[in-house]
């Protein structure tokens, strides 16, 4: 069986995204897993092991031009000029280093969408800067849907060690919320984890839906999206066989899922699992663009440019995020 195909980008250049890859590489079990294509500026890469303290070599390819596997020791590395090497900007804000990011994206989109890698991993990106990049979107997952042609429904995922959690809503305004709470989002937010655990390698993911309001509702006296919508869609879910139940508290369901009782959870907004599954593991944390037609991953703490440059970051995310890359493409359907 041949091992997945992982293109793996730098992020933006300013955070922790080369010294968490410098970190990832360094591990010997990394090239074991996978063939990885280092997608990006050959002095990003060379500046995040200077920050991790570590080498390895980059052997330059061409996968536009057919096989970019490398039997030595080493990564194969598609050299790209992003950005000048006095340009980045450490632990700042910066259009140069937005640019950069945003175009090794795009470049790591291409060659997935053209089966020149299965699979995506990238270091954290700063909002901030790709916005200003010319981003036009909410978030970097909006974008990739509108660049790949993808009008299904999408949605961030996020995981820790085995729990999983969706979103109904995301990044918008919480006074917002109550709008989106509709049947056709929540039915679509379930059937989406439900499909991504399926391809992580889950056979029948147990799925829990958390309430809206505190004490779901509490019979109607803290507000009725419960009653009128949140219950009624999970029943018709449960009559198409879907093997979901709620919904419950919120302050409550991640405790089923700390018990092992469930394996995801699908929640209303953005703060309502973050919290949480931070609070369970930030340093361990991954984020999953849910939708996108093949895997996109990457660690959820973001570029941490309190510590950018130091050499201090913890690579425990970076790895969780391009093994869960690797599952998923093991059991892609």
């Amino acid at each position: 069986m041949s091992k997945p195909k992982i293109g793996i980008i730098p992020g933006d250049p300013g955070g922790i995204g080369p010294e968490l890859i410098a970190k990832l590489l360094a591990d010997r079990q990394t090239q074991q897993k996978a063939d990885i294509l280092l997608i990006g500026d050959g002095h990003l890469f060379a500046q995040g092991m200077d920050q991790a303290g570590v080498s390895f070599e980059l052997c330059s390819c061409k996968p536009l031009q057919g096989n970019w596997k490398v039997s030595k020791a080493g990564y194969a590395h598609f050299d790209r000029q992003t950005i000048a090497q006095e340009e980045v900007s450490i632990a700042e804000v910066t259009l140069a280093n937005g640019l950069s990011a945003l175009s090794n994206l795009n470049c790591a989109l291409e060659l997935a969408r053209d089966g020149i890698i299965d699979a995506i991993t990238f270091g954290p990106f700063n909002k901030a800067a790709l916005i200003e990049a010319g981003l036009g979107h909410e978030d970097e997952l909006h974008y990739m849907a509108e660049f790949l042609g993808v009008e299904t429904y999408i949605s961030e995922l996020n995981t820790l060690e085995g729990l999983w959690t969706s979103r109904v809503s995301s990044h918008i305004a919480l006074k917002e919320v109550p709008d989106y709470i509709t049947e056709h989002r929540i039915s679509e937010a379930v059937h989406l984890i439900d499909k991504t655990l399926r391809r992580s390698g889950m056979s029948r993911p147990r799925l829990s839906v958390a309430a809206l309001n505190p004490h779901a509702g509490d019979n109607g006296n803290f507000g009725r999206e419960e009653i009128e919508v949140i219950a009624p869609s999970v029943q018709k879910l449960q009559a198409k066989q879907m093997n979901v139940d709620g919904p419950w508290p919120s302050d409550t369901v991640f405790l089923k899922a700390k018990a092992g009782e469930v394996d995801g959870i699908i929640t209303m907004y953005h703060d309502q699992g973050q919290i949480a599954l931070k609070l369970m593991g930030f340093d361990r944390g991954v984020t999953v663009q849910g939708g996108i037609p093949f895997p996109v991953t990457t660690p959820a703490h973001g570029t941490a440019f309190d510590i950018a440059g130091t050499g201090t970051a913890d690579v425990k995310a970076m790895m969780a995020a391009f093994d869960i890359a690797c599952n998923m493409v093991s059991n892609w359907q």
